[in-house]
């Protein structure tokens, strides 16, 4: 005797919330997270502002971004470390020299080079976006620029106990604070100027320490 049939399972639905997303919307909704961020800051941005910015409605956002922390650093982080490409020119100078200009086109960056320092001052009041900043924005891009300072090492132009994290604050340091902190562009031969000064600083020998 032959068995009874079974009804046939149903094919399963994807759930809503699994919908593929939308290439295009999403550079939409990243242009217009810029573009807030640019005019009104961090503290005044809103999802519903993006949103209509994007001409998205809000659950597009919360589909990509759980939070507008979030959301931000995502889309600030990308640009940001994106710039910090840094072939090997063959020398320490020349190395520095592109360092030096990576920092300057970010800080200059029609966008970003309001986004940033605007980011850096939330976050001395904001440890989460603190944490969010230098996990996502600052470690990479001084992951990226310390293989300037092993290429350096490798060709004998830096001794190999280079304090590493000294170096990085003074790559970035001179450009940071005359751009973000003073206001001021750097004109013709700043950066070459700036190159020579590093070098020489990064080349230096620390004096011994006077014995009492």
């Amino acid at each position: 005797m032959s068995e009874p049939s079974r009804p046939a399972t149903p094919a399963r639905r994807a759930p809503s919330g699994a919908a593929t997303l939308r290439p295009d919307k999403t550079e939409a909704i990243r242009a217009a997270v810029l573009d807030e961020l640019a005019e009104h800051g961090y503290g005044r941005l809103s999802m519903e502002a993006v949103a209509k910015r994007a001409g998205v409605g809000k659950s597009a956002l919360y589909r990509r971004w759980s939070s507008k922390q979030q959301m931000v650093i995502a889309v600030a982080s990308e640009p940001s470390v994106a710039m910090v490409d840094l072939p090997d020119s063959g020398s320490l100078r020349g190395d520095v020299l592109a360092a030096l200009r990576a920092v300057a086109d970010w800080l200059t960056h029609p966008q970003l080079g309001r986004i940033i320092p605007d980011l850096v001052v939330e976050a001395r009041r904001d440890e989460a976006l603190a944490r969010a900043l230098a996990d996502s924005i600052g470690g990479p891009r001084r992951a990226r620029a310390v293989a300037l300072l092993d290429r350096a090492v490798a060709r004998g132009e830096l001794p190999p106990d280079t304090d590493r994290e000294l170096a990085l604050d003074l790559l970035a340091a001179p450009v940071y604070w005359r751009i973000a902190v003073r206001g001021v562009p750097p004109e013709p031969g700043y950066l070459e100027r700036t190159a020579d000064l590093v070098v020489h600083a990064l080349s230096a020998r620390p004096a011994p320490a006077e014995q009492a």
